[in-house]
């Protein structure tokens, strides 16, 4: 049994990208926001490896789902300020 509560900076880190609070928000603050027609798992700034495991997440309604449903709500609405 898994103990751990998954949440966007362990995505992070299973994505392979820097896991600290500001390395999370200056990513979703360069890459948002994405299109409304844009899956979160096909932005082109994933590396294939990265956009299969989000996919993967989606489509299998794994744990880490309700994380990877938290970070797209963060890409397609993060709207920049003025």
């Amino acid at each position: 049994m898994e103990l751990l509560n998954k949440d966007l900076s362990l995505l992070f880190e299973q994505l392979g990208l820097p896991s600290d609070q500001a390395s999370i928000d200056a990513f979703i603050a360069s890459h948002a926001p994405l299109p409304d027609d844009v899956k979160v798992s096909e932005a082109p700034f994933w590396n294939e490896s990265q956009a299969a495991f989000l996919k993967e997440s989606i489509m299998d309604d794994a744990d880490w789902e309700p994380v990877v449903d938290e970070l797209n709500v963060l890409l397609h609405e993060n709207q920049p300020h003025p």
